[in-house]
């Protein structure tokens, strides 16, 4: 998973592919927690485009896409988001959402 920055988010959506975008911040452990579940499936997933990005340095893409807490994972496809993801259960649940 690598750091993204907001031009780099933007063009992967604009791109039409599918894709993950999780925003935190460093001193929640709940974010925490969510990072490490999501790296797993990191590694099941591959072929998956994710990023990541501290949503402290990105207010007005978070109040674009109306972001109400963190953790929240953006699931993006064909130039818009599918779905907002803020509380990521399990690694068999993160898996299930994201291996379409």
């Amino acid at each position: 998973m690598e750091e993204w920055t907001k031009e780099t988010f933007l063009e992967k959506l604009e791109s039409g592919e599918k894709g993950v975008f999780y925003l935190y911040t460093p001193f929640c452990g709940t974010c925490a927690l969510a990072g490490k579940m999501l790296a797993v499936v990191c590694e099941l997933l591959p072929e998956l485009s994710v990023g990541k990005a501290n949503i402290n340095y990105l207010p007005d893409l978070a109040e674009a896409f109306a972001i109400e807490s963190v953790p929240c994972l953006l699931i993006f496809r064909d130039k818009k988001i599918l779905e907002k993801i803020y509380a990521f259960r399990s690694v068999p649940y993160l898996y299930e959402r994201l291996r379409i």
